[in-house]
């Protein structure tokens, strides 16, 4: 039988996702999340499970690489592509948020200048709330932008809070709840149908163990 192939990051996700599958029966007994394996198989070897960058999991599952991924809202909203978002998987849950000093009144300002690994959502915020704003694209440690004059704020994902408040910096506006998300290939869903929609049954029944 032709694998069903899932993509997926590595991180909290996957190691939730795992564990959420792992509550429907579909086990992956190789699986090691210290591991630089990038292919898992379950145990039935019916469902093959593909590591790659997070940003990257929507295109996987648009070009056809993947039949299923697991990602985050927040990718989705920043890059949309033609896929299925057919289930909120209720995990990974976290908040993207504008951050910045506790003393700023910035939503009070005409023009801002902000950092943020989602350049376009951060600027269609903004955007909808009239003000102007450059915004400059960081891959990674966000919050030090303020902290050297570099922006005026971030718009970053907060799970707990911590890396901002070690770094003197608030919480200043939630932008978006984000969770992880089902999505499906379009030909893949219409190609093998019933298989798709089995794993989707099954991962219902997962989640009422799960969560």
């Amino acid at each position: 039988m032709e694998y069903l192939t899932v993509a997926m990051a590595k991180g909290r996700i996957a190691n939730e996702a795992i564990s959420l599958l792992e509550s429907a029966g579909i086990l992956f007994s190789d699986f090691n999340e210290k591991s630089r394996k990038l292919i898992f198989t379950d145990d039935d070897r019916n469902i093959k499970l593909i590591f790659v960058k997070a940003v990257d999991v929507p295109t996987y599952v648009e070009l056809g690489a993947a039949d299923i991924g697991v990602i985050g809202k927040d990718v989705l909203l920043e890059d949309p592509k033609d896929v299925y978002e057919l289930m909120d998987l209720g995990i990974g849950k976290c908040k993207l948020s504008v951050a910045g000093f506790p003393s700023d009144q910035l939503l009070d300002r005409s023009q801002l200048t902000v950092a943020s690994k989602y350049p376009n959502l951060a600027k269609m915020y903004f955007d909808q709330k009239g003000i102007r704003t450059e915004v400059i694209k960081l891959n990674g440690s966000v919050e030090l932008a303020p902290l050297i004059d570099m922006a005026d704020c971030i718009v970053d994902i907060v799970e707990t809070g911590a890396t901002l408040k070690e770094n003197g910096l608030v919480v200043l506006e939630d932008v978006a709840n984000v969770s992880a998300r089902l999505i499906v290939n379009k030909a893949s869903f219409a190609i093998k149908t019933e298989r798709i929609q089995q794993f989707i049954a099954d991962v219902k029944i997962g989640l009422e163990v799960y969560l």
